[in-house]
């Protein structure tokens, strides 16, 4: 049985001009316009409107950070794991799909379907499962497979962040910073501070266990790493008159009491304008302002680490009917609570 693993991610545009970076932007708004309770034609106007004036604040984002590095970083995650499944005997071939820049998800199907796949699974890359990105992306695969009139059996991996082997990695790499920049937990004046990507309070209100994921994978991290104080800040993109997630993270460094942070981005995994210009510039920028060390956390998106991991979450589904738990993890998979269909290993 020939299976395709499609990686699922969010997209960005690798070149600073407006050409790429509107129509990416008008893509994000259109999903999220009924937060705003509009639909139809004043919907799209709304979404393109919004996408010219949040742009050319992006573009200058992007220049900042000398175009975006996400596409590039996803391509080898995609042919790093196809490798490491193939090291291990199996019958793949894994797909990049992002759902707001090319290559699209629709495009990973055809792809899939021309290879002569029998089966699908999907697995979006993002650590902390969320209405507009797994969900989404998720929801898209179903979609574009019901558009293309292409039925195989599709295998759904939803949220993951609390994986044993994923949890060591990510504080491997908060280590790593502590060790490289003579830091030391232990010490009063140094805190920790998790950077959450910011999702507006109506998901939530609506079902939503995003913030919910992000304070227990925190919690959990910081356990790891010996930090008993820490601190969790959301970069939010408040482009909508609508309520999120609080507090920002701005507003933490604005009035932390430390000399030293460690800024680690949990929602990511890959770098991007989100990590490379909002924190590496702009949050860092604050911190300089008070006269606080800057110590961000880089995003180790094709360590070998995390390479076998994907492999590890992945393997169980090749077989194809109900998988066992992955390795590594004390917990098995479960349907999904925030996408009907999926496994993840979060289920009650």
């Amino acid at each position: 049985m020939k299976t395709a693993v499609l990686l699922l991610n969010f997209g960005e545009p690798e070149h600073p001009v407006l050409e790429e970076v509107v129509p990416f932007l008008e893509r994000i708004f259109s999903i999220n316009d009924r937060l705003e309770g509009r639909s139809g034609g004043a919907a799209q106007e709304r979404a393109h409107k919004l996408a010219e004036m949040r742009a050319p604040g992006l573009v200058e984002e992007y220049r900042l950070i000398g175009g975006s590095p996400l596409r590039a970083q996803a391509v080898e995650q995609t042919t790093s794991l196809e490798a490491e499944l193939a090291r291990r005997g199996h019958d793949v071939v894994c797909i990049l799909g992002m759902q707001f820049t090319e290559p699209f998800i629709v495009d990973a199907i055809r792809q899939a379907k021309a290879a002569g796949a029998d089966q699908i699974v999907a697995l979006p890359i993002y650590p902390l499962c969320g209405p507009s990105t797994t969900v989404a992306a998720l929801e898209r695969v179903e979609g574009d497979m019901r558009a293309q009139l292409w039925s195989v059996p599709v295998h759904q991996i939803s949220g993951w962040h609390n994986h044993p082997a994923y949890l060591e990695f990510r504080a491997n790499a908060i280590r790593e910073v502590i060790a490289r920049d003579e830091l030391s937990l232990a010490d009063p004046r140094t805190k920790l501070v998790f950077s959450a990507h910011g999702t507006p309070i109506r998901y939530i209100e609506e079902g939503s266990r995003y913030d919910v994921y992000v304070r227990e994978f925190c919690a959990d991290v910081a356990r790891a790493v010996g930090a008993s104080d820490y601190a969790i800040g959301y970069q939010n993109h408040t482009n909508r008159p609508i309520e999120w997630t609080q507090p920002d993270v701005e507003l933490v460094i604005n009035e932390i009491d430390a000399d030293h942070v460690i800024v680690d981005p949990v929602s990511f995994m890959h770098e991007q304008s989100e990590t490379l210009a909002e924190l590496d510039h702009e949050l860092k920028g604050k911190a300089d302002a008070r006269g606080i060390g800057f110590h961000r956390v880089p995003i180790h998106h094709a360590d070998p680490g995390f390479i076998s991991f994907l492999a590890d979450l992945t393997v169980p589904f090749l077989r194809g009917g109900v998988p066992e738990a992955p390795s590594g993890s004390d917990r098995p998979w479960g349907e999904c609570q925030c996408k009907p269909g999926a496994y993840c290993l979060n289920a009650k």
